[in-house]
Parts: C-alpha cells; sequence; structure tokens
C-alpha cells in the first residue's frame, strides 16, 4: 500500500475515518442563482467524491444575507437552502461518507450588488481592500474597486454571532455530521482577528484578546448547538488573501489556537501560506513559514493541513507528527477518485482552472474516475 500513514485510521469527534484524505472546502458558485441553495448538480459532485469514511468538509456557505459576496455560492440561511444541502448530504451518506458544512461570512469581501437594499459591506471598521490587482466581483460579474465597508455597531456583532448559531442549527437540520467555523483568507472573522482590519474601540477591537473575541463567541455557539466534539475551525496564519495579513502572527494566533485548544475541538483546520491565494492564480510562496509545524505544539486535538500537497508531502506530514490529516483542493476537483488514485498510485488528472467557478457539468461532475472510458 501506498503511504500507510495516510491511509490509517483516525478518530475526529465521534467519527472514524478509515483515511486521512479529507475534500477541502472549494467555492464552485454552482448553486441555484435565486435561491442560492444547492441542488441536484451539487449533490452529484459530492456523492461522486464521497468515500466509506472519508471525510468532506463542503464549501463556505454564507450565513446570512450580508454575508455574500460571490454569484451562486449556496447559503445556509433559508429553508430552501436547508432542503438543498439535505440532498448533499444524502448523497455523502450514502457512499459511507462524513461531512462538516464550513460557515462562512465574506465582510468587506463583497460588494453592495451583492447586499440587501444595495448597502455597502460590512466590516469590523471601515477599511478598504487595496493593492494591486484586488478587485470585486460584482453581481452581475464585473470586475470593479472595492468599496469601502460600513463598520459593524457593537450590536450588529451580536447579531453576527447569533446569525452563525442559527447556521450551525440549519446545517443540522440538514444533516450534516458537523460545521466547520471560517476563520482564514480574508473574511469577516479574520478581519476582526487581524490589526490593519480592526481598528475598533470597543470590546472587539485593540489588545489580541478582544480581536479574538469574535471568532471564540462563534466557535462557542456552534458549540452549543452541536457540541466541541463535532465543530471544527479553518484558520490561515501566516498567509496573505483577500487584502489578509499581521504584521507579526505569532502573538495573535498564539493565543487564538490556545483558547480554541481549550474548547476541546473536533479539528483545527490550517491553510499553509504557502499555497495562500491559490483560488485565484498559481502560487507557490517559497520560503514561508509552516503553520502545521510552528503552531502543532501548542495544539493537543486532530490537526488538518491544507495546501499544496502531493501524495508524497501528505504523507510525510503525518508521518512526522506535524498533522493528523491533509485536505486536498484543486486535485479532488479533478480526481473524484483521489483517495484511491493516491492508494494505488494512479496518475492524476490535471484540473482546468477556467472551470472552477460558475457553470454546470463542465469541469465540475465531469471529471472520470481512474479507468473509466472517457465520457461523450
Amino acid at each position: 500500500m501506498n503511504f500507510p500513514s495516510l491511509f490509517s485510521p483516525l478518530r475526529v469527534g465521534p467519527y472514524r475515518l478509515q483515511h486521512r484524505v479529507v475534500m477541502a472546502p472549494l467555492t464552485r458558485m454552482r448553486a441555484e442563482r435565486t435561491s442560492f441553495a444547492p441542488r441536484a448538480l451539487n449533490a452529484e459532485y459530492y456523492g461522486q467524491r464521497a468515500t466509506p469514511g472519508g471525510l468532506i468538509i463542503a464549501e463556505a456557505s454564507p450565513v446570512m444575507a450580508t454575508g455574500r459576496g460571490n454569484p451562486a455560492t449556496p447559503g445556509i440561511y433559508s429553508d430552501a437552502q436547508i432542503t438543498g444541502w439535505r440532498g448533499v448530504v444524502d448523497a455523502v451518506h450514502a457512499k459511507g461518507g462524513v461531512i462538516f458544512l464550513q460557515l462562512w461570512h465574506v465582510g468587506r469581501v463583497s460588494h453592495s450588488s451583492f447586499q440587501p437594499g444595495g448597502l455597502l459591506p460590512v466590516a469590523p471598521s471601515a477599511v478598504p481592500i487595496t493593492g494591486n490587482g484586488m478587485m470585486a466581483m460584482t453581481a452581475d460579474g464585473k470586475m470593479v474597486p472595492y468599496e469601502t465597508p460600513r463598520a459593524l455597531e457593537t450590536a450588529d456583532v451580536k447579531g453576527i454571532v447569533e446569525a452563525f448559531r442559527q447556521a450551525a442549527i440549519n446545517a443540522m437540520k440538514a444533516g450534516f455530521d458537523g460545521v466547520e467555523i471560517h476563520g482564514a483568507n480574508g473574511y469577516l472573522l479574520e478581519q476582526f482577528l487581524q490589526s490593519h482590519t480592526n481598528l475598533r474601540t470597543d470590546q472587539y477591537g485593540g489588545a489580541i484578546e478582544n480581536r479574538a473575541r469574535l471568532l471564540l463567541e462563534i466557535t462557542k455557539a456552534a458549540i452549543e448547538v452541536w457540541g466541541a466534539n463535532r465543530v471544527g475551525v479553518r484558520l490561515l496564519p501566516y498567509g496573505v488573501a483577500n487584502g489578509s495579513g499581521e504584521a507579526d502572527p505569532m502573538p495573535l494566533y498564539s493565543h487564538a489556537i490556545k483558547a480554541l485548544d481549550a474548547l476541546g475541538l473536533a479539528y483545527l483546520h490550517f491553510i499553509e501560506p504557502r499555497s495562500s491565494g491559490a483560488g485565484r492564480a498559481e502560487v507557490n510562496h517559497q520560503n514561508v513559514p509552516s503553520a502545521m509545524v510552528l503552531f502543532r505544539p501548542i495544539w493537543r486535538g486532530v490537526l488538518i493541513s491544507a495546501g499544496g500537497f502531493t501524495g508524497e508531502t501528505a504523507e510525510a506530514a503525518i508521518a512526522e507528527g506535524h498533522a493528523d490529516a491533509i485536505a486536498f483542493g484543486r486535485i479532488f476537483i479533478s480526481n473524484p477518485d483521489l483517495p484511491r488514485r493516491l492508494q494505488h498510485g494512479f496518475p492524476l488528472t490535471p484540473y482546468n482552472r477556467a472551470t472552477f467557478y460558475g457553470g454546470e457539468e463542465a469541469g465540475y461532475t465531469d471529471y472520470p474516475v481512474y479507468g473509466e472510458l472517457e465520457r461523450a
């Protein structure tokens, strides 16, 4: 057998995984375009990638209408969305898989055309995304400069916590096995964590303890719904995405990770900085720190790492004790049977970046499993 560590069992919360190849949460923009509910095509896609005892983390799903920033991303705040997700969950469970839902609020990584009433996107502070090539997508697909977001009032922050709590309840109604809190990639929770995007003077700003407060409140709200052993958190300590980045990440993320560790979560999920921004372009940042190596000593639970791994580097990370499981993204898109291919050394099908976002079957459900004849 290839990669004995990668293909050894692992307990994640109450679930016994048969292998450690995790499907990472991947935005694909193929939900129904007006209700933002998952549809039969989405259920087919996830069902194709499910394996007995394999963990799938379903794509980021806005917890409320203000949390949207892209067209056709599935939500988890309406009855239609709950029903749509139930079809996805049933398809994964039919294959014996385990599936968590990633809960998401994009914050300032949005545009007023996505917002209820055409209002400005929300953020911890009125700090716009700037920099070369940093452009917002509008609801009709145009690329424009980011707007200056409106700062959330303290009372509004409490509403964000409650939206995540309700989304956790909705995910349970849809039949998911757990939820993951999205605290990475420059989205709302990371905007609160990091000092250049959080200029607040209330209890959610200033000191590290205050900037980490929202992440911890939301995580605890999800725990109240699910229990700690069915809640995970995703972080990007050293990456740069959507205008993110902390000058000195160690104090901030050491505090946040220690606080999360005390909660007894199902897992912590890192994005390695070498793949920061990989959704937008091919990247492999060199000479950057390894989140899993740096923070493993202060995290006692299950650790999942993602970002540009191959079978060989995934095996090494687990064998050396740096991670317990590895999440694969882009190559899981083009290889629906990725665990089987890695285990048996079968060649991988290359992905087509042009079909990552939006569209229908092409580049989504038409990738073959190994040995299958090309489809007509």
